[in-house]
């Protein structure tokens, strides 16, 4: 179902109204926590209507770029405009126009559904007329009707999940921030949730979202950077992102035991680039069959090959390491 643009929408300045144009603007953006620096001189932009993604390892910095966003957080250096105005200045009337998932769900579990969506719609400043107005419409783009009396502590995580995304849009918002929206969920509730999100993409609602299954960034997002160590160290939609970093195909070679050593030199200069991983060896290039017909002259012992389309997680792990990073 469609979400029809409640009382809120016609506030002067929403997304029916906005310009085309880039929603966010970033340049030098900079977060210092001491001497800790958390982001360190991004730029970026975000236009109307789009998803973009942030990507990155633990600490990269991507959650304290969502709160400068959010305006809950003031840069340290370089500038950064939202919806055409200054977070530090104007943080009021940005927060007005945006919704925000967090990573946790922070529901009033004693609660009911229907309760959490008029309390945080209260929590905006709108009338309660208008509140009550909103909630069915709501329940019913969350898939939530039959469980609006339920308390929340009785819901599935999937369920959870879709409230919390509900709740973000009571206030009708230009643009939503979504941390990690699916975390926690199984297939299932992962892909109900990104049925949802595609609903309001279709509506013309921005979406900005930090995420590490690659397969949702390749899913849901327009355009997206990958953030290592406070930077951004690439941009681009997904398929740019693979064609430049991993190419179209992968062939994964497994070797006997003890066989990978001896194996390595005489694949030297099989595809446009090569992975040395302790169990196999990672072959990226833009025709598989190629890569393996290559292998095979070789003369190389394996114990298998897998071949599978170059993905996000290809891009990401490349670009990031595959070291741990907590």
């Amino acid at each position: 179902m469609a979400l029809t643009a409640g009382p809120v929408a016609a506030r002067s300045g929403d997304a029916a109204t906005d310009p085309p144009g880039s929603l966010i603007v970033a340049r030098g953006l900079t977060k210092r926590f001491g001497d800790f620096t958390a982001v360190d001189s991004i730029d970026f932009d975000v236009c109307t209507g789009e998803v973009f993604g942030f990507l990155g390892p633990n600490g990269a910095g991507k959650t304290s770029t969502m709160r400068m966003i959010a305006a809950v957080s003031p840069l340290t250096e370089g500038t950064l405009e939202v919806f055409g105005r200054d977070p530090d200045a104007d943080g009021a009337e940005i927060r007005a126009r945006l919704g925000v998932v967090p990573q946790e769900n922070n529901l009033d579990e004693e609660l009911s559904v229907a309760d959490n969506l008029y309390i945080y719609g209260r929590y905006f400043g709108m009338p309660r007329a208008q509140v009550r107005a909103r909630i069915p419409e709501l329940l019913e783009f969350a898939q939530l009707t039959e469980r609006a009396d339920d308390k929340v502590t009785v819901l599935s995580g999937g369920m959870k999940r879709r409230l919390v995304i509900a709740r973000a849009l009571i206030n009708t918002p230009s643009m939503v921030l979504l941390d990690e929206p699916t975390t926690g969920l199984d297939p299932q509730a992962r892909h109900l949730v990104w049925d949802r999100l595609h609903e309001l993409t279709q509506q013309g609602v921005t979406l900005l979202l930090t995420t590490h299954y690659m397969d949702e960034a390749e899913q849901l997002c327009d355009r997206l950077v990958v953030m290592s160590d406070a930077r951004i160290v690439a941009e681009g939609s997904p398929h740019e992102l693979i064609a430049s970093y991993a190419g179209r195909e992968v062939v994964e070679v497994r070797f006997v035991p003890g066989g990978r050593d001896r194996a390595l030199a005489a694949l030297d200069g099989i595809g446009s680039r090569q992975e040395v991983l302790a169990d196999r060896v990672i072959l990226y290039g833009d025709d598989a069959e190629q890569l393996i017909a290559a292998v095979r002259r070789r003369d190389v012992q394996v114990a298998s090959t897998l071949v599978r389309r170059a993905s996000l997680e290809d891009v990401f792990l490349r670009l990031t390491g595959r070291g741990l990073i907590e």
